[in-house]
């Protein structure tokens, strides 16, 4: 994922998931989004001119094969519990959780969504629910989620934090 690109998610209010790691958005350097996110970024592409998968792809913060990872996440996300999950990575304006509600509105069911966004410059993450979405996810769970995930963040592993982070938030909201 390149920054600034966004992951399909959800509209509605999330706890502010404290700061700590990078960030995602819709369409924008550094969004994954699920399904279509690996062929807006062109991953192929990339694959193609040369990058192996252990490459950068499209000088974004993700390898060809994390962004595979994250697409498959996503997918299970998204299949296991009937919503939609989004992840943005990349700058986020202030406010920040404004910004990332915005970035969950432009999503095609913003109410049936999760938007999980990571500013790495601003060390933030944010993750915003639509309403259908929030009454099966409460803020608790989100918050447990982002910690899990800011850890993760704080190592190292961004994809690996946003991987274990979509996991359990949809281990939290399946019905």
């Amino acid at each position: 994922m390149t920054a600034g690109e966004v992951a399909p998610s959800g509209a509605e209010e999330r706890s502010p998931v404290g700061e700590g790691s990078p960030a995602q958005s819709p369409s924008g350097p550094g969004a994954a989004a699920h399904g279509a996110a690996v062929e807006r970024l062109e991953v192929g592409d990339a694959s193609r001119a040369g990058a192996g998968p252990d490459r950068q792809a499209l000088e974004g913060p993700f390898t060809t094969r994390q962004l595979l990872r994250l697409d498959e996440a996503l997918r299970v996300a998204d299949d296991s519990t009937g919503l939609t999950f989004s992840i943005y990575v990349g700058d986020l304006e202030e406010p920040v959780r404004g910004h990332a509600e915005k970035l969950l509105s432009q999503l095609p069911d913003p109410a049936h969504s999760v938007l999980i966004a990571v500013c790495p410059n601003r060390r933030a993450v944010e993750i915003v629910t639509g309403p259908a979405a929030r009454r099966r996810l409460p803020d608790r769970d989100c918050k447990l989620a982002a910690l899990s995930m800011t850890a993760a963040f704080s190592g190292g592993d961004l994809a690996g934090g946003l991987i274990s982070g979509l996991a359990q938030l949809a281990n939290h909201s399946r019905t």
